[in-house]
């Protein structure tokens, strides 16, 4: 194996790097792009656990040649001045996270990285080492744990560094779905939402499904968000009745994660619920899955059954109360790790100088 020569300076001084990553988007709402962005999204053996030669049929001769342009208007419905939601609220999230450990004077560089799409992990890390960072945290923004996001994440970073010559010290947020601040500013974005639009009969919370094959095999995803479906319910003071958990954004034949958020809007209207406010815990940025399935399908979903009033919550995003909390959880995991002092680097330059003159 040949490995790569990163860019680095043995007289710079070294620094903790922060990589943040979240899922992707395509680069554009074109079919084309779509197509990238699904071909790399669904050929990954963590999201899709189908035999690949089978699989590979599927996806490219029932899946691409037609999902794509479907998708088209959908994503055209929700894209921005700026491009993608999801890529251009988490750009700024770096930015007031790289502003918030400035004011703290702290020697912390950041980049931002895509699963899937733009900026890819590989830039991303290079771009770290490229400040010498010697110790990254890995951040992947997803609140509950599961083996298609979080450890996606983790196989794409270490698939990279396995090319490097020095690896440098790693640590990786696991998972935050229990995190009191991350409980709190949830429920602080529901009680603004309560005090400018009312409160509904009913608080539906819904997460990302899964297959529940998934949960079979031990992942704890359904088992996390059932947990800040509680705390979040409590930390809002609300009794059963008036929360409901539910999962959404389901794809192909098998079962997924019950019960699902389309059928359950459903229901409920049919039942005689006329009023329903819907947040979705699991995403830490707003994205077509929350946009566009969330805030439009869905609510066509509960209307036509019935329904009168259907509010959607918008994500944390880019709020101050957000970056705090993703402040918050960075301070805890790198706890411990130091870099030098301005005295440190002095000296160690001057020792590094004299054993190069001695080297040549």
């Amino acid at each position: 194996m040949k490995f790569h020569a990163e860019q680095f300076e043995h007289k710079q001084a070294e620094k903790i790097g922060v990589l943040l990553v979240n899922l992707g988007s395509p680069d554009k709402p074109d079919a084309p792009s779509i197509r990238r962005f699904l071909r790399e999204f669904l050929s990954d053996h963590r999201v899709i656990e189908i035999p690949k030669p089978i699989w590979q049929i599927i996806l490219n001769f029932f899946i691409l040649p037609f999902r794509p342009r479907k998708l088209v208007p959908l994503y055209q419905a929700i894209w921005t001045d700026t491009g993608s939601p999801l890529v251009a609220i988490a750009q700024k999230q770096k930015q007031q996270l790289e502003a918030c450990f400035k004011k703290d004077n702290s020697d912390i560089c950041f980049a931002l990285a895509m699963r899937y799409g733009k900026p890819d992990i590989k830039s991303a890390l290079k771009q770290l080492t490229r400040q010498n960072a010697r110790k990254i945290l890995v951040f992947p923004t997803y609140a509950q744990y599961s083996g298609t996001t979080t450890a996606s994440i983790f196989d794409a970073v270490t698939k990279e560094l396995q090319q490097w010559r020095w690896v440098p010290e790693l640590r990786f947020i696991n998972q935050y779905h229990d995190n009191e601040a991350y409980i709190q500013a949830l429920a602080d974005s529901v009680k603004e939402h309560w005090q400018n639009r009312g409160q509904a009969e009913k608080l539906l919370m819904s997460f990302h499904g899964l297959p529940k094959f998934c949960l079979d095999k031990g992942d704890p995803y359904f088992c996390q968000c059932h947990k800040t479906a509680r705390l979040l319910a409590e930390k809002l003071g609300l009794n059963d009745q008036q929360w409901q958990i539910t999962f959404q954004s389901r794809f192909g034949k098998a079962e997924w994660l019950k019960p699902y958020t389309s059928a359950s809007l459903e229901q409920l209207a049919q039942q005689g619920t006329l009023s329903v406010d819907v947040i979705c815990p699991g995403f830490a940025i707003d994205c077509l899955e929350t946009l566009e399935e969330i805030a439009v399908e869905n609510r066509d979903v509960f209307i036509n059954a019935g329904g009168k009033e259907y509010h959607y919550i918008p994500a944390l995003n880019d709020s101050e109360a957000h970056i705090n909390v993703l402040a918050s959880l960075i301070k805890q995991h790198i706890q411990g790790w130091e870099v030098e002092t301005d005295q440190e680097r002095l000296e160690q330059r001057k020792r590094l100088k004299k054993a190069l003159s001695v080297q040549r």
